[in-house]
């Protein structure tokens, strides 16, 4: 079967059991879905219902990897592929994650920052205030962001000095009010930030604007933005747009990417915002292109707030809407849903988890296929170079020929 358009979505954060090298990340044991399902289940004194994505074999692909119990509702048939795959990238970030399935995992280290007070050297927080005339910082810690503000919140508004922070990503984090201190004041920062930090390596520098005027209602707003060093090496999307195919990043996709290889972009708030996009864009975009959505809020809103029962909601959301995105899909359309790394609602602390991902692809008459377990999560963006016949990328393996067999 020859396909001319692929939607890929990214259910950001969402993993099906810890990876062969979790140890090391100190995440042995995680299960983002596992888990999920088993504290709504004890919460909600019900089983989750996810019966369109379990119906494309999301449960399958966790039970190759794990035998972690999953009270879940159950589906009489499976009518998609699927498979879990493994993450070679040597961080469990967000870059790290959208790079690898593209096909440029990222194999060299990261600059990361001790989980200490004061943990942002001396040198680049005196040059970073001097070049934006700032009379100083607040933070300069690991933190959650949410908790951040409404503890420094008051003095951030008395002072108009912006909120730094970091955690166990590769990530410089800086919160302001987009009122008091001024969205342009915060992107420019932000920017001034990201020149000063390539040389250690960090992965991202992202701009958090809130609101509000007091802990009780401060609150992050939708005008976040992502500052990422470029990918390395060429990336699927980067090989699209120079053989003049359309890439349509919606989200935050152009930001993970540094802004290459994407033909448009579209900016969205809110889960419902996301894929209302998505949908108008399957129904308009010409054909021989790429849809790419990243779904920010599983990880944003509800991995890092530890909250599961957000997270099983917000599932079941999703859930509802497939049925819409698989209708408006043309018959040569394929469609993938996987995740970028783990973000267990469960799990201690309030970093990401280091995971399998599921892939689950469908088409129109599709049949039940298992694709094992990948060791990489580059052999997504090797199937579609083969759809859209690109050169070879670097990394992955191709499982094109087990989806289309005639």
């Amino acid at each position: 079967m020859n396909f001319n358009r692929a939607i890929l979505l990214v259910i950001d954060g969402f993993g099906i059991g810890y990876a062969p090298d979790a140890e090391k990340f100190g995440d042995k044991g995680a299960n983002t879905f596992a888990h999920l399902c088993k504290t709504f289940e004890q919460e909600q004194h019900q089983r989750l219902a996810l019966p369109n994505l379990c119906k494309l074999g999301l449960l399958e692909a966790l039970r190759s990897v794990s035998d972690d119990p999953v009270p879940i509702e159950k589906v009489d048939s499976i009518e998609g592929a699927y498979a879990a795959c493994s993450e070679i990238s040597s961080g469990k970030d967000t870059p790290s994650g959208h790079w690898e399935m593209t096909g440029v995992p990222v194999l060299f280290d990261w600059g990361y920052y001790p989980n200490k007070p004061d943990c942002f050297p001396d040198e680049f927080l005196n040059v970073l205030i001097d070049r934006t005339n700032v009379s100083g910082v607040l933070g300069c810690c690991h933190a959650s962001g949410t908790d951040i503000i409404r503890s420094l919140g008051n003095r951030h508004l008395q002072t108009r000095r912006p909120i730094c922070y970091t955690s166990a990503d590769s990530v410089f984090q800086v919160a302001a009010h987009e009122e008091i201190f001024g969205l342009d004041n915060l992107y420019r920062f932000c920017e001034t930030a990201r020149e000063l930090l390539y040389e250690a390596n960090i992965g991202r520098v992202i701009a958090r604007p809130f609101s509000g005027d007091s802990p009780s209602n401060f609150v992050r707003t939708g005008n976040r933005r992502d500052y990422a060093i470029s990918p390395p090496s060429e990336t699927l999307l980067d090989a699209l747009t120079a053989r003049g195919r359309t890439v349509h990043g919606i989200g935050k996709i152009s930001d993970i990417f540094a802004h290459r290889g994407v033909s448009k972009s579209t900016k969205a708030n809110g889960l419902e915002s996301l894929l209302d996009n998505t949908l108008s864009a399957i129904k308009s975009d010409i054909t021989d292109s790429l849809i790419f959505t990243n779904l920010v809020d599983f990880d944003q809103d509800f991995g890092h707030r530890r909250d599961p029962i957000g997270y099983a909601r917000a599932l079941q959301y999703l859930d509802s809407r497939l049925p819409d995105i698989q209708s408006a899909m043309a018959g040569d359309d394929l469609l993938i849903l996987t995740s970028d790394h783990g973000c267990d609602p469960t799990w201690q602390g309030t970093d990401h988890t280091r995971e399998y991902v599921p892939a689950l692809i469908w088409y129109r008459g599709i049949e039940k296929i298992d694709l094992g377990v990948r060791s990489t999560f580059a052999d997504l963006g090797q199937t579609l170079a083969d759809i859209f016949d690109l050169s070879p990328l670097g990394h992955g393996e191709s499982f094109l020929s087990a989806l289309s067999p005639v």
